[in-house]
């Protein structure tokens, strides 16, 4: 593609619309900070235009796109704006302060459906408002980019007119929106196609995509339209926004970078070791939670449990990572291991924790552990080692135990916890006060056990039906220690009726694992380099039981 619009021709801009569109999934409002969190997150990892917001909205929004824009040091800050001089004039002001960094993003419906049921309008009626409304906005603002709502179902005849009467105004980017998620990837790649051989002056502007996922297909239309001649994907961190979600950036990022076969030279300006943080910052802020097995930063994105995969791994990783975890941000392979793991994935991590045994003890070890992973879905250091005590050395560590759980709590209440455990014959009772009940708990827990350890993830669920079901608690616990100053993270269950029991079980249940690791790993874990500044980004300098 050659076009004065776009200095290199190679380069794909990238246009997250998190803060505006993926704001508008539901249960996903931010407030200013955690907004203004995010952008500094967007320009680290090398976004090139922030969609900060819809100015005219409310006064929040409006806020939160003036602030981003005083804020934000590198990125384009952009506000969308229907085609109406109203918006306009509130999304200019709201972008003023980022100066020559200003973009406003104006939308208008043209598909036949919207121009019959939504705007009651002719199509002569469309592209006099289009025009109108970009002439006005480049009065107040240099940067301007339109987008023809529901384009994928918009005749392409008269989507070809809006487009052309809309840069020929003053639009230097034109977004071809599949606004509903219908469109299919070589139907959408035909449709830049027929843009750019029938939209005369096509060469003043950069295209746009803006993808929905409601088949399934934003990511790959996505592509499909970069093939084509895009050169701009609008996109959100882990694919939030309206109904299914928008095109995920750290997907359509990857797919360009890995598959450079499908994208010659194709570049973005993206710092991918960035993403992982920035995926569990939004996940953290938003509240919606990234599915396991969620392409590129899900949990289970460089898991393997399998044995057969686990053998390949250890032989080469490219049997089947085709990126390495470091790439994305993520701290190193993860060889689950499950009731699918192999006696060589299980003999390499005992390898790993310094614990080595022979071929013999291996199997009666492996025996052991194919039994405990018919019980328990994932396999923790913790427990092998437990298990290398049982089975080879004939022992059984010692662990605190649950007597007695009291806690009460109330509206006008302070939280407290009276707890007494036992170990090797000897009882021990304390109390403490926390925020709630649970909080409570866990200070008395870290009281009498010595430790100094933190909960990184509580998971709850219920694990039976009825008033009465039981509810398992999963929790993740950094445990600091002389023997291991930058902590290990393990993880403890505990199930009952009574969440406040089920929680200090679980946490019990840790802090056992990690006397179980602490106490027998004989190296020492020291941190390693993770990338310049990541923000958000997990650092690898602890091991995970």
């Amino acid at each position: 593609m050659t076009s004065p619009a776009i200095p290199d021709p190679n380069r794909v801009l990238i246009f997250d619309t998190t803060l505006r569109d993926g704001e508008q999934s539901p249960g996903a409002s931010m407030n200013l900070p955690e907004k203004l969190e995010i952008a500094r997150t967007l320009e680290a990892l090398g976004v090139d235009i922030i969609e900060a917001g819809f100015p005219v909205a409310s006064p929040d929004d409006f806020a939160a796109v003036k602030a981003i824009a005083e804020q934000t040091t590198r990125a384009r800050i952009c506000a969308l704006a229907r085609a109406l001089t109203g918006d306009i004039d509130r999304a200019a002001e709201a972008v003023r302060p980022a100066g020559a960094r200003a973009r406003i993003h104006i939308f208008l419906a043209t598909s036949a459906i919207h121009r019959q049921f939504k705007l009651n309008k002719v199509k002569e009626e469309i592209v006099k408002q289009a025009r109108d409304s970009v002439a006005y906005a480049r009065t107040l603002c240099d940067d301007i980019e339109f987008s023809p709502e529901d384009a994928s179902r918009t005749e392409p005849e008269f989507l070809a007119e809006v487009v052309q009467a809309v840069i020929a105004a003053g639009a230097r980017t034109v977004n071809i929106p599949d606004t509903v998620g219908y469109a299919y990837p070589n139907d959408y790649a035909d449709l830049i196609t027929y843009l750019r051989a029938h939209v005369a002056n096509i060469d003043q502007a950069v295209i746009s995509v803006h993808c929905h996922n409601d088949l399934g297909l934003a990511v790959a239309n996505s592509l499909a339209a970069v093939r084509a001649g895009a050169r701009q994907v609008e996109c959100t961190i882990n694919g939030i926004g309206e109904r299914a979600g928008n095109c995920s950036l750290e997907e359509v990022v990857m797919a360009m970078r890995v598959r450079k076969d499908m994208f010659a030279g194709i570049t973005t300006g993206i710092t991918s070791s960035h993403l992982y943080g920035a995926s569990r910052l939004v996940q953290s802020i938003t509240g919606l939670t990234v599915q396991r097995n969620k392409a590129v930063v899900g949990d289970n994105a460089f898991a393997h449990e399998s044995g057969i995969h686990q053998h390949g791994m250890m032989k080469n990783p490219e049997c089947y990572e085709i990126m390495t975890p470091q790439s994305v941000g993520v701290p190193d392979t993860n060889l689950v291991l499950g009731k699918h793991s192999g006696r060589a994935a299980l003999g390499a991590r005992l390898t790993k924790l310094g614990m080595p045994v022979g071929d013999d003890d291996l199997g009666k070890v492996f025996e052991a552990f194919k039994r405990l992973a018919d019980r328990k879905k994932e396999i923790y250091d913790g427990d092998l080692i437990a298990l290398i005590e049982e089975v080879v050395r004939g022992t059984t560590l010692s662990v605190w135990k649950l007597d007695y759980l009291h806690t009460s709590a109330g509206t006008e209440a302070i939280a407290t916890a009276t707890v007494r455990l036992s170990k090797d014959g000897t009882t021990v009772t304390d109390a403490a006060t926390g925020d709630g009940p649970v909080d409570a708990v866990v200070k008395v827990l870290q009281r009498i056990c010595g430790v100094s350890a933190a909960v990184e993830d509580y998971r709850l669920r219920a694990v039976t039906k009825g008033g009465d079901a039981q509810g398992e608690v999963s929790m993740r616990v950094r445990v600091v220690s002389p023997e291991a100053p930058d902590g290990v993270v393990v993880g403890g269950k505990g199930l009952s009726t009574d969440i406040v029991q089920a929680s200090c079980l679980a946490y019990l249940d840790a802090i056992n694992r990690s006397s179980y690791l602490i106490g027998r790993l004989d190296y020492r874990v020291t941190p390693t380099e993770e990338g310049s500044g990541s923000p958000g980004v997990r650092k690898s300098g602890s091991r995970t039981a």
